[in-house]
């Protein structure tokens, strides 16, 4: 049993192993035969002990002396103190005068086991009563869910924490990783193509496919933009929708609209953006100053 609790809790951190099944399985047979056989072997005791119980009657019938009843068995006089039964042949001595066509009532009492257990509630309530609701020693149901709500809450952060999902305008960089990229196409064909139309080239909100931003064209830029929004231009904050990821993929997505040639291009708004990677680009293209020395 132990082993297979092991097991179990394996499973519950990993995919278990198909030894560690098998184990589970061998362990489970094994257990259940080991109660079939408890049940077998407590049965033939019983059975061999009421054999000789009538050996010992009938040899004692023959000598002419009286033997008492079978000796009970532990389980027997257990049974008996926790239900207090009458037995079949002594139940007149606790049958009523009652008689309704025939039918008896017996007098018999209420089981101990049932009694003690009413008590044992009636004292539960008394202590229940005084520990949560008089002296506050251990918070309420609601107080229970209220902290446990704050724990779940404390754990995801940590959670997010140790996963990298912890992403702000300062630490975003750009993803050209296809899968990423596609959840952010799905996240802007949904929320953002009213303004921005489907190929980026700009209705209400800004063209996204030429060189001209109006809040900076960096990914660090557009994380901000949609994080926060610009509610003067009815650009709406999208932090409390999108978690830091998804704004990542969204606004890696709109750097893939530039240079592209779509319909119906808005007209550039903005400054000039010129990234950083073809500002070194054009920097290396530059010719440099070079002096030649004729020896005559």
């Amino acid at each position: 049993m132990m082993l297979a609790f092991q097991a179990g809790a394996q499973d519950a951190s990993g995919k278990m192993s198909g030894t560690e099944i098998l184990l589970i399985v061998v362990i489970s047979l094994v257990l259940l035969v080991a109660i079939l056989l408890l049940i077998s072997i407590t049965y033939l005791v019983k059975v061999i002990r009421l054999i000789i119980f009538e050996q010992q009657k009938k040899e004692a019938a023959e000598a002419g002396v009286e033997i008492g009843e079978a000796p009970q068995s532990w389980w027997q006089k257990l049974m008996h103190s926790l239900t207090d039964t009458v037995p079949l042949e002594k139940e007149e001595t606790v049958m009523l005068d009652h008689n309704y066509d025939g039918i008896k009532e017996l007098d018999n009492h209420l089981p101990p086991w049932w009694k003690w257990l009413f008590y044992f509630t009636i004292a539960w309530a008394f202590v229940y009563f005084f520990v949560y609701h008089v002296f506050g020693l251990f918070p309420l149901s609601q107080e229970e869910y209220d902290n446990e709500m704050v724990a779940a809450e404390m754990a995801l952060e940590a959670q997010m924490k140790l996963t990298g999902n912890v992403i702000d305008e300062n630490t975003v960089e750009f993803t050209d990783d296809v899968a990423l990229l596609e959840k952010g196409k799905a996240i802007y064909d949904r929320d953002c193509t009213p303004c921005h139309l489907p190929q980026g080239q700009g209705l209400i909100g800004p063209n996204f496919t030429d060189d001209y931003w109006i809040h900076g064209g960096s990914i660090k830029d557009m994380f901000k933009i949609i994080k926060n929004g610009v509610p003067l231009k009815g650009m709406i904050s999208w932090q409390s929708k999108l978690s830091p990821a998804d704004m990542r993929n969204v606004a890696s997505y709109i750097k893939t609209f530039r240079g592209t040639d779509p319909p119906n291009q808005k007209e550039p708004q903005g400054d000039l953006y010129v990234p950083e990677e073809d500002k070194q680009d054009q920097n290396a293209e530059q010719p440099t100053d070079s002096t030649t020395v004729v020896m005559n």
